[in-house]
């Protein structure tokens, strides 16, 4: 307590005796998969194979480029934002290797005349080399072709630089430059007639980045897509990114696409079988798994039963793929199919936003959508929905909807999205806004804290409607005290809180019971 000497009035602030508890977030989706290029700007990360955070689909852009032909991902993360989407890890798998050439670039004459009478090739190859020439400063009247500097920049910086050079002689640039530079090899090609002395400027004043050969493809195995955690790639990469909550690989049909246009199902469900183990690892983030394309109801039901074999709470799958507007006119075609992962995984961000994550995903439009692969008719839902399978459906003037909320566990306890999440977001949430207690003393105060703080947290989440019952005893519990924190647990160092949730589920089926009212006669 402070001393006070003079008399006057004095405000102290009193610290809360309730910790309050923010909910974790639940629409954060990572993407891995190809994109059109990497970001360079981490020395860390030379392949840019990391997962980064964007915010926009602008700056996916700045960062891995737009949509190019053959990714699947820039099309998802695109549906993505349009459908709510705000933030979204990209983990880039490289589906081609540097060429192992050197890079080159042709200097021009200042005299179009002369054509391009420089050659320059890095030494390593693939360097991501920058000469720079300026024409050197000369008297009016001095005679003949003006000298000119080259310098060589990399990673931003100028490595090596050269003054007064000419096309030949002594100071001739080949010459010069090839005795000591370790970067570039430089060749002069001029016709043998060329008057030299003739010229004002020799070459072209201006910066030249030396370019690259064309990338090499290569094949991407399973191993490649759940990749490394030490090496942050790949689905198992994403372990260092600890608020992702939906993880999604829209470019495993690229990569398991034969050369005869088959598909590799193999492959398919390896990739697949890999991320619902990260998923169930990790425990806060769900799958939004895409069927393979080209599947009728009833073969989409044998290959989910027979092939694939899934029971996770934290998968989802969904049934066609979509169609929507083809940005690069690849084949002439206006449309193109892509699986719907990005596009659902953006609707599931604008319901958190909008009703909260206990609501379930669905019976929502699907922004960006123009068709669907397959139109799947009540009969055709009622073969796919009870094995987990969650419908895209045309609706009419009410647009395409996603028609399913279910996850793939055979578990009835954990077969609605919305439940599974809510536990995510709560056991997230209690995680991140208890460590305050760690190394508090375990006794009663501690207990009385705890019990304040959790139940404080879910009487909000009751009074928002996430939680069933019409009292709060009804929607949940906290228990801290004697009877779950016994000596031989305080001992052992153990604070132990039960914390029980009546989830709302949704209303799957809504049946209307009709019958005919006949009243006698009077």
């Amino acid at each position: 307590m402070p001393t006070y000497t003079a008399p006057g009035v004095y405000v102290e602030e009193i610290p809360s005796s309730q910790k309050v508890l923010t909910s974790a977030p639940t629409a954060v989706t990572a993407f891995v998969g190809f994109t059109a290029s990497a970001p360079t700007d981490d020395p860390n990360d030379p392949q840019g194979v990391a997962p980064r955070l964007v915010t926009s689909w602008t700056q996916f852009e700045s960062l891995y480029g737009s949509f190019v032909e053959g990714a699947m991902l820039p099309l998802a993360v695109h549906g993505y934002f349009l459908n709510g989407g705000t933030q979204a890890y990209i983990v880039r798998v490289p589906n081609a290797e540097p060429a192992g050439e050197p890079a080159r670039a042709a200097l021009p004459a200042a005299d179009r005349a002369l054509g391009l009478p420089v050659s320059i090739e890095s030494v390593e190859p693939d360097a991501d080399i920058t000469v720079e020439i300026a024409t050197a400063d000369v008297a009016d009247d001095a005679e003949g072709a003006a000298p000119f500097s080259l310098s060589i920049i990399e990673g931003g910086e100028v490595v090596e630089s050269y003054e007064d050079l000419t096309l030949d002689g002594p100071r001739g640039v080949a010459g010069v430059v090839n005795a000591t530079s370790t970067r570039i090899k430089v060749e002069v090609n001029l016709a043998e007639d060329v008057d030299l002395a003739s010229q004002l400027d020799l070459l072209k004043p201006g910066a030249y980045a030396l370019e690259k050969a064309a990338p090499v493809p290569v094949a991407v195995t399973g191993r490649k897509f759940a990749g490394s955690e030490s090496a942050r790639s790949g689905i198992n990469g994403l372990a260092i990114a600890e608020d992702v909550t939906i993880v999604a690989v829209p470019d495993l049909v690229t990569a398991a696409t034969k050369e005869d246009g088959t598909l590799d199902l193999g492959l398919w469900k390896a990739v697949q079988t890999s991320l619902i183990a990260h998923c169930e690892q990790h425990s806060n983030r769900i799958a939004i798994l895409d069927t393979p394309p080209g599947m009728t109801p009833q073969q989409v039901r044998e290959w989910r039963s027979d092939v694939a074999q899934y029971d996770s709470a934290f998968a989802s799958l969904y049934y066609p793929w979509i169609k929507v507007e083809n940005p690069t006119g690849s084949n002439g075609n206006a449309e193109i199919l892509i699986p719907p992962s990005g596009h659902v995984a953006g609707l599931w961000a604008r319901t958190d936003e909008t009703r909260g994550v206990w609501k379930a995903p669905a019976n929502d439009t699907l922004r960006g959508v123009l068709d669907v692969e397959r139109n799947v008719t009540q009969n055709e839902q009622g073969l796919i929905n009870p094995i987990g399978i969650n419908a895209i459906r045309p609706f009419g003037t009410r647009g395409i909807r996603v028609w399913g909320a279910r996850t793939l566990a055979s578990d009835t306890d954990w077969q609605y999205l919305n439940v599974r999440r809510l536990f995510n977001m709560v056991e997230s949430t209690i995680l991140e806004g208890t460590q305050w207690a760690v190394f508090e003393p375990n006794d009663v105060s501690l207990w009385e804290g705890v019990k304040r703080t959790l139940g404080g947290y879910l009487h909000g989440l009751w009074q928002a409607g996430a939680l069933f019952g019409s009292t709060p005893d009804q929607a949940y519990f906290v228990r801290c005290d004697e009877t779950t924190n016994t000596p031989e647990s305080i001992d052992q160092g153990k604070l132990i809180v039960e914390v029980g949730l009546a989830p709302v589920k949704p209303a799957e089926f809504v049946i209307f019971r009709i019958s005919q009212n006949k009243q006698s006669a009077s």
